[in-house]
């Protein structure tokens, strides 16, 4: 867990340090399959500790299109911000990563499909 949360860190504050994302105060966090927003608990803490909003997506797992919109319904009260995903969360991410307000995408552990790819749950 401790290497988790220094990647997500180390990672968020490299796409939050550029200049371009300056305005960046906001991390939005997809938790993977087979869990809940909780898990991000520990990851949150640190990260608001160290003056960021954080926002926990927690997908509803009855579909992929539903995990989408439910991320989408997020990402719109959070911009600009940056997304990160875990496992399962990094398809989502992979979808809604073109939103206006995600300026930087952060894969932990995470699937990065390509076009038309599918991963088997």
């Amino acid at each position: 867990m401790k290497r988790l949360i220094l990647v997500l860190l180390t990672g968020a504050a490299l796409a939050a340090s550029s200049p371009a994302y300056a305005a960046v105060k906001t991390i939005v966090l997809v938790h993977g399959a087979f869990a809940d927003g909780s898990g991000w608990k520990p990851v949150a803490d640190i990260l608001q500790s160290h003056g960021y909003s954080v926002l926990v997506v927690q997908e509803p797992e009855t579909s992929f299109a539903a995990d989408v919109a439910a991320t989408r319904r997020v990402l719109d009260k959070a911009s600009p911000c940056v997304l990160v995903g875990h496992s399962y969360g990094g398809m989502i991410i992979n979808e809604v990563g073109t939103h206006a307000g995600v300026k930087a995408l952060v894969f932990v552990a995470a699937f990065e499909p390509d076009v038309g790819e599918s991963v088997p749950i």
